[in-house]
Formats: C-alpha cells, sequence, structure tokens
C-alpha cells in the first residue's frame, strides 16, 4: 500500500490521453493488417490462382507437363508462396508477435515500407516471369527488395526486448522457437533466391531457375519457411480455439529437429534421406500437436463454421499425404507427376486449409474486432477447396503417370473447383474488412437500448 501510495497519481486527463493513443495504436495496426491481408488477397486471385489455372488448362489440354513455360510455372508458385501466404505471415507477425510476447512497440513506419517493398518486389518478380520485360534486371531487384522487406520485418518484431525479461521469467515459449525456425526459413529462402537470380540474370538464358536448383529451393521454401509458421502458430491457437490439450512441448522440438535435418538434406542433394526424414517430421507433428486427439473442451465456434475443427485435422493429414509422395516420387524411377502432386498436397491441401480455416477465425478479430462477415461463405470455401485439392493430387498422378488417360480431363475441374474456393474466400474477407467493427456496434446497441438521458457509458472494447 505504500508503494501504492508514493506513486504519482495520474489526472482524469492523463488517463484518457494514454488511452486515445492506445486506441490509436490499434486502429493503425488493424489498417495496416487488413493491408497486408488485402494485398495477399490480391496476390492469390490474380498471379497465383487465375494463372495457375490457365497453366493447369493449357497442361490438361495438350496432356503434356512440359507445354508451359517454366517461367510460367515459377512465377505463378511465387506469387502463391510469397505473394498470399508470405504476406499475411507478414501481416499477422506485425500485429501479433510483438503483442504474444509482451514486446514494446515499433514504429509503425517500420511495417509501411515493409508492406511498399514486399510488394512492389513480389510483383517485379511475377512480371518478370510473366512477360519476360528486362528480366535480368528485374530478376535480381525484385529478389533483393523482397530480402530488404523482410529485414525491417525482422528487426521490428525481435530487436525489442519483451517485458519482463530483466526479471528471469522465460523469454520465449516453444510456440515461439517454431515461429523462429519459420523466420530463419524464410531469410534462408530469400537469400538463396537472390542468389539463384543473380545467377540467372549473368548466366541464365530465360528468368527460370534450372531444375536441379529448384527442387531443393522448393523443399527449403515450403519445409523450412511455410511449415514450422504453420507448427507455430498452430500450438499458439489450436489450444485455445480447438480446445485441444496443450501441445506436448519436447514433441514439438524434436519435430523441428527432424524437419531441419530433412531440408538441410534436401539442400545438400540427398532427397532420399530428406523426404523420410520430413515424413518422419509431418508424422509427429500431428503427435505432438495434439490435433488429431479428442478435444478437452468445446471448439469455439461463435461467428464461424461449426466445421472448421475438423477441416484444421483433415490438414495435417494432408500433411503426411505430402510427405508420404515425397518419399514415393523420391524412390519413383519416373516421379514426373508424383512431385506435384506432393506440393500441391502440401501447399493447397495442408497450408491453404489451414488458412481458410484458422485464417477466418482469427483474422476479423485482428482487423479492429470485427465478427466474420459469413460462416457459410467460409464453410463453401473449406468443402471447395478440400474436394479441389482431391481430385488435383489424385488426378495428377494418375494422369502424369499414364495409368488413366481420363484423369486429364478431371484436372481442370479441379482448378475450377480451386479457383472457386478461393474466390470465395476472399470475398468473404473483403466483406468482413468492409463490415463495422464490434466495438461499434456494440455502441450503436448501447445508444438505442439506453433511456433518454442516461448518463451511461458506451460500451467499448
Amino acid at each position: 500500500m505504500q508503494l501504492m501510495n508514493n506513486l504519482p497519481d495520474q489526472s482524469d486527463e492523463q488517463v484518457q490521453v494514454k488511452t486515445a493513443a492506445i486506441r490509436e495504436r490499434e486502429a493503425a495496426l488493424s489498417r495496416i493488417v487488413m493491408l497486408f491481408i488485402g494485398t495477399g488477397l490480391a496476390f492469390m486471385l490474380m498471379p497465383g490462382t487465375f494463372f495457375g489455372v490457365w497453366n493447369l488448362l493449357s497442361i490438361s489440354n495438350k496432356h503434356m507437363a512440359d507445354s508451359i513455360s517454366a517461367a510460367w510455372i515459377q512465377a505463378h508458385g511465387h506469387a502463391q508462396v510469397f505473394g498470399w501466404i508470405g504476406t499475411f505471415i507478414l501481416g499477422i507477425g506485425f500485429y501479433s508477435i510483438p503483442r504474444l510476447r509482451n514486446a514494446q512497440p515499433f514504429a509503425l513506419w517500420e511495417a509501411w515500407s515493409c508492406w511498399a517493398l514486399w510488394t512492389v518486389g513480389v510483383s517485379a518478380r511475377w512480371a518478370a516471369g510473366i512477360y519476360e520485360w528486362n528480366w535480368r534486371v528485374l530478376l535480381p531487384i525484385s529478389a533483393s527488395l523482397e530480402l530488404l522487406a523482410f529485414l525491417i520485418f525482422f528487426r521490428a518484431v525481435s530487436t525489442h526486448k519483451p517485458e519482463g525479461a530483466s526479471q528471469g521469467r522465460p523469454k520465449f515459449e516453444t510456440w515461439i522457437f517454431l515461429v523462429m525456425a519459420g523466420t530463419l526459413g524464410l531469410l534462408g529462402t530469400l537469400a538463396i533466391n537472390l542468389a539463384g537470380c543473380i545467377r540467372e540474370a549473368i548466366h541464365g538464358s530465360s528468368p527460370a531457375f534450372s531444375q536441379s536448383f529448384d527442387q531443393s529451393y522448393l523443399v527449403l521454401m515450403a519445409w523450412g519457411f511455410i511449415v514450422p509458421f504453420v507448427w507455430g502458430f498452430s500450438a499458439r491457437w489450436l489450444p485455445i480455439f480447438m480446445g485441444t490439450r496443450a501441445s506436448c512441448n519436447r514433441g514439438l522440438l524434436i519435430v523441428l529437429a527432424l524437419n531441419s535435418a530433412g531440408v538441410a538434406a534436401a539442400l545438400a542433394g540427398v532427397f532420399r534421406v530428406a523426404v523420410i526424414l520430413l515424413l518422419c517430421a509431418a508424422g509427429l507433428s500431428n503427435i505432438a500437436l495434439r490435433v488429431q486427439t479428442r478435444s478437452i473442451r468445446p471448439a469455439k465456434t461463435n461467428s464461424v463454421h461449426t466445421a472448421y475443427p475438423y477441416f484444421i485435422r483433415l490438414a495435417y493429414g494432408w500433411l503426411v499425404v505430402a510427405a508420404v509422395l515425397g518419399v514415393w516420387a523420391a524412390f519413383a524411377a519416373n516421379p514426373e507427376g508424383i512431385w506435384g502432386a506432393s506440393r500441391h498436397a502440401l501447399t493447397v491441401g495442408f497450408v491453404s486449409t489451414m488458412v481458410f480455416a484458422l485464417g477466418q477465425r482469427v483474422l476479423p478479430a485482428f482487423s479492429g474486432m470485427r465478427l466474420l462477415y459469413s460462416p457459410r461463405l467460409m464453410g463453401a470455401s473449406l468443402y471447395l477447396l478440400t474436394a479441389g485439392c482431391l481430385l488435383r493430387v489424385s488426378s495428377e498422378v494418375l494422369a502424369y503417370q499414364g495409368i488413366l488417360q481420363s484423369a486429364w480431363k478431371v484436372l481442370p475441374i479441379s482448378a475450377l473447383t480451386e479457383l472457386t474456393a478461393v474466390t470465395l474466400f476472399a470475398v468473404n474477407m473483403i466483406m468482413t474488412f468492409r463490415s463495422k467493427r464490434l466495438s461499434t456496434i456494440l455502441v450503436e446497441i448501447d445508444r438505442r437500448i439506453a433511456p433518454a438521458g442516461s448518463t451511461r457509458n458506451a460500451v467499448n472494447l
């Protein structure tokens, strides 16, 4: 009590000024999140999914996997991974990582600068691959801008010391180690991308990476960057939203070690060892995260589709399928189509399903405490995405391996199904961002039910 009495008193005016500043920063952070998510949606729809569908329609029409330029395919993949998933991760990271670490706030200009550099870099890379206009200049410039944007992000979320660290409390939880591993994987991916772009600009004949280089690069990008990020956020949020038991920390560290060893083996060119290690990591992640076990509490399904916990479990099943297909491809005499099916099971079956299921649960809250526009659209997008992915993975193996010629006709159906799914997802998120904030809705309700002349304060969140 004596200590409290010695603290300087703050007037109501000072409290109001500080509260207003906090609210202003929260509003600014929400606008930043919506900017990153909106940009990611734009990349997802046009350079990513739409041109991916275009490529697949051309391939299925000619019954030839190499009928499309490798530069076009790589431009599509780059837009999907960095333009969509990467932009989402940066936006979510700016909003959530310092907050979850109780770190000091970063300067908002860092987030705006990161967004501008990242968006220009990803757009320039896509244009270089599609149009091949001055690609020897655009490739290294785009890679440099992406790397610079990441460094700004990394500085913003990591250089501020967590509050309470000086009192000897633990600085990091296990989920943060997974996110840090994904962050380092992103750094390595961007660095190798820059090196590859410079090499192609000097010695290459097209803006496409060589097949051997691209194979290792894709493993680093998928398993070294994206997958650890998803694991980290899963460990943090799934027990809260799905009601599962807390993750096994020791198991997650083993998963991370196996995954890192698998990525290292792939970079060394030892793919048969790499795929086995990655399969072990994928299987153990289901156990360590306890994602397939029965929930101990009811899932939080208010304002979202009630089936989303089942799709999260299905996503982790797709992760194992992707790893199994990778083992098959590494040991097959003719892996044509199998590698592609493995990557699609990973990027669409696992990553995209997690974004559709968990993202539509948390992103409305990050964008200013809004409610999801339509749980029905959420459910429709998840069902269509799952159906499209199942058709694509199965038909790609059957068609490319020459097992079933009629499977070539299924590929366009799978592409259009997935295009419909991502369109519904984008519409749902855009309409969510356009809706009123929950605090505004509560204030309006409060004013309507308050009696005339009442001095009751409006509800604020």
